[in-house]
């Protein structure tokens, strides 16, 4: 949406619906296999055109961000100014939906929706590509967030396959109300899938067939996390009880857990149940987004 020098963008919650990760590169981070999706939920950006750059945010997760001057939503319309627009300043709202340091992207999707909302009012012509090398100096997660559509995620993350859509799936998104800090996740890190694993060369044909195909794969984070914090297994454990669940998963390196479910009603139910019992922690019910939120528009 787009009203005069404002537009409004989706900064959806990323998905890792699994996540197989390599040895340890000579620049610190390790190669991924992910295969990555997007839900129908998320932060929202708004960018006014303004002298220099300025952050607010707001939202029930606004109180658990640090300085906002450090803020990777900041830092990116910086590096994007300074790189392609020296004379541009913007004014960003942030409106945080998403927990902080959760495993659904929130930072990354924050800073790629600052990137494709400036973008847009600055009406730059960047050259193929540019846009995704600034995001991957920006963080793993970000380059995939850029187009915010299923795509097949491999090196540090930088490496994207773009994917058909994928089949419709019903989400119950469960966060137990703590932060699990990346590195300690990847440092605790013993035992792993590895890379290797074949990417599918086809549209999933239907929910069974992609459900099929998760049941190969694993999160090699969920066991580092949930020995960091045992509530993602506390979660985890909740999903897997619940009537109608299909699979449950950690999404990257936590604490947020996925569940997906045969129907909506299924969910629906599942999720009032988890909520009487844990009042304290973070429950939504979603779909995977039905199309890229590349475009300014927000769900």
């Amino acid at each position: 949406m787009s009203v005069g020098e404002r537009i409004v963008v989706a900064a959806p919650a990323k998905i890792n619906l699994f996540l197989h990760v390599g040895d340890r590169r000579a620049d610190g981070y390790h190669d991924l296999e992910s295969l990555v999706a997007f839900a129908a939920i998320g932060d929202a950006i708004a960018v006014e055109s303004a002298d220099g750059f300025s952050l607010s945010v707001d939202g029930p997760f606004a109180a658990r961000l640090g300085a906002a001057d450090d803020n990777l939503a900041l830092r990116a319309a910086q590096l994007l100014g300074a790189q392609w627009a020296r004379s541009r300043g913007a004014q960003i709202r942030l409106t945080k939906k998403l927990p902080v340091a959760s495993g659904i992207g929130g930072g990354s999707a924050d800073a790629a929706a600052v990137l494709r909302a400036l973008v847009r009012l600055w009406k730059l012509d960047l050259p193929d590509g540019a846009l995704q090398e600034l995001a991957a100096s920006l963080g793993a997660d970000v380059p995939v967030c850029i187009e915010s559509a299923p795509a097949w995620m491999e090196g540090k993350g930088e490496r994207i396959t773009p994917l058909p859509f994928l089949p419709r799936l019903y989400l119950l998104l469960v966060n137990p109300g703590i932060a699990v800090p990346t590195g300690p996740v990847f440092a605790a890190l013993r035992d792993r899938r590895g890379l290797g694993f074949v990417r599918p060369k086809s549209a999933f044909a239907d929910t069974s067939a992609l459900l099929q195909f998760l049941r190969q794969t694993t999160n090699d984070l969920e066991q580092p996390a949930r020995a960091i914090a045992p509530e993602v297994g506390y979660v985890l454990d909740a999903l897997i009880d619940q009537q109608g669940i299909l699979l449950a998963r950690m999404s990257g390196s936590g604490a947020t857990c996925f569940g997906i479910f045969e129907g909506e009603d299924e969910r629906t139910k599942a999720g009032a149940r988890i909520a009487a019992l844990h009042r304290e922690w973070w429950i939504r019910g979603t779909m995977l987004a039905p199309e890229s939120f590349a475009e300014p528009v927000f769900v």
